[in-house]
């Protein structure tokens, strides 16, 4: 019998944890696919198969490596109500002695943890995940103001980037203003890398199940890496053939393509089959030998995304927790349209977006924060719903990631916690990084009328509904002076255009 149990969420699949550098008999290491983790929001299904598959290989590598592993499945934890049904059964199942877990990275599973540590009568411990940079506490070991000076202090600890003078390599730490072109409309792009496993077991079970899901999944090519050597293989094609051009295109949105020179890293990232600073020195490293190709911005823009991004909004997350999730400063209360769920409407940068993330369970950053999320933010959507739909149907999407980008960043729920200023925007920057709207039945150009593209009206009526709150914002000086220059006429018409759209939502 085992003497230890040890559990392994699904986003713990870090094969450099110590807890696997030696074999030992006494160890019993448990994966599980469970209704919980399935339905607590509806996923998208290739997020549920990703989970899965990705899962399943890690325990068949554990195996391998000579490690005791119980992997179940839907059909084996049916008949468990929920994660702590499972655990007390296995530990009195094998006569566990010590029940082991690592700190999960969302705020109910470390709830339902402590509580289930307070129900077993073994001896109970929690360890690190051993991923991330920082700790739990970062939000107050670092500098938390801006995201800005938080990725400069972890730059220095981290020597990334750096000179012998502890100064950031090109004099500067942030190349931003040089990350933000559209695409050359000639510009070729680069085919994705994409994988094709064979999933018709694992989407038959999930239907089994009668698990509810959103999205669409090939079969027989399902695209996403399931397992450490597939990520690897990612993040080296994504060195070779994207990050040239990474930082340069990143902001930019097309229809000419779902992937452009995005890493997609992030599912493998989320769920620990890499590390960060091993994408991390990666990246430096394939810099370091090809700077006739690749610039200082494309690398630093990389990086900061992990090393900056990543790492702040986790931090913010365990700092403001629980309350976070409950925060509505702008008082939305809409309804989430109907189109997010199926991509039907006129609007044809928000049927790329949705489009795409329906088809591939997956949109670039400023699809999210920019399209989708910018919509929403105009709109009033509630940020319940808008949670929901993006930790849903993106397959990278967990609590600790999404809940400050989408509640914090796009929706600016929180009033400014993460971010300076509401990302909200007309139809005009969607216009300037994109190709969607010369062929968008609505008219960019337009802000009122019936064929006006609704981002323009509503971009208005929400500076204008919000702006006892907004219009001291020393960030929002410009568009509100903008807005005063404008006619009364001029202005009614705008407003009134936004209240029709917003009437009817779900036929834009």
């Amino acid at each position: 019998m085992a003497k230890t149990l040890r559990l392994i969420l699904g986003d713990q699949l870090n094969a450099a944890h110590s807890w696997f550098q030696q074999q030992d008999d006494d160890v019993l290491y448990l994966l599980a696919e469970l209704h919980q983790e399935a339905s607590y929001v509806v996923h998208h299904i290739q997020k549920l198969v990703g989970f899965f598959l990705a899962m399943e290989n890690f325990a068949r590598t554990l195996r391998q490596e000579g490690h005791r592993v119980e992997y179940m499945t839907l059909d084996e934890t049916t008949n468990y109500r929920d994660l702590a049904a499972l655990i007390q059964a296995k530990v009195r199942e094998h006569q566990i002695e010590v029940f082991e877990y690592q700190l999960p990275d969302e705020y109910r599973l470390d709830r339902q943890l402590q509580e289930i540590a307070q129900q077993l009568k073994c001896s109970v411990q929690a360890v690190d995940s051993e991923h991330f940079l920082t700790g739990r506490d970062a939000w107050q070991k670092y500098p938390h103001h801006r995201m800005e000076y938080f990725y400069r202090q972890l730059r220095k600890e981290a020597q990334v980037l750096m000179d012998e003078n502890q100064q950031p390599l090109g004099e500067q730490w942030n190349f931003d203003q040089e990350n933000r072109k559209a695409l050359p409309k000639k510009l070729v792009l680069p085919e994705p890398l994409v994988f094709a496993h064979e999933v018709m077991q694992t989407v038959e079970r999930i239907q089994r199940h009668g698990l509810k899901s959103l999205g669409q999944v090939e079969a027989s090519a399902f695209i996403w890496p399931v397992t450490r050597e597939e990520a690897c293989l990612l993040l080296k094609d994504f060195l070779a053939r994207c990050l040239a051009n990474f930082g340069r295109y990143q902001d930019a949105l097309t229809d000419r393509g779902w992937s452009l020179y995005h890493s997609r890293l992030s599912f493998a990232l989320n769920t620990k089959m890499l590390r960060p600073l091993e994408v991390i020195r990666a990246a430096e490293d394939y810099w370091q030998t090809h700077q006739e190709e690749i610039t200082l911005a494309q690398i630093e823009g990389f990086v900061r995304q992990i090393l900056g991004w990543r790492e702040f909004v986790r931090a913010l997350y365990w700092e403001k927790m629980p309350e976070y999730a409950q925060l509505n400063g702008l008082q939305a209360q809409r309804d989430l349209p109907d189109f997010y769920w199926d991509g039907q409407t006129h609007m044809a940068c928000m049927r790329q977006a949705i489009g795409q993330s329906l088809e591939f369970a997956y949109a670039h950053h400023i699809q999210r924060l920019m399209v989708t999320g910018n919509f929403a933010l105009l709109a009033g959507i509630h940020p319940d719903q808008v949670d929901a739909w993006y930790l849903g149907v993106y397959i990278d999407a967990i609590e600790w990631v999404e809940l400050p980008n989408t509640r914090g960043m796009s929706q600016f729920a929180d009033e400014g916690l993460l971010a300076s200023k509401p990302y909200a925007a007309s139809g005009n920057y969607i216009n300037k990084m994109s190709d969607h709207c010369s062929g968008c039945f609505y008219r960019v150009k337009e802000k009122s009328g019936p064929r006006s593209c609704p981002f323009n009206s509503l971009y208005w009526h929400f500076l204008h509904r919000h702006r006892d709150r907004l219009q001291k914002n020393p960030r929002m000086k410009f568009p509100y002076a903008s807005w005063r220059k404008m006619d009364v006429e001029q202005q009614q018409l705008i407003l009134t255009t936004a209240e029709q759209h917003l009437q009817q939502l779900n036929q834009l």
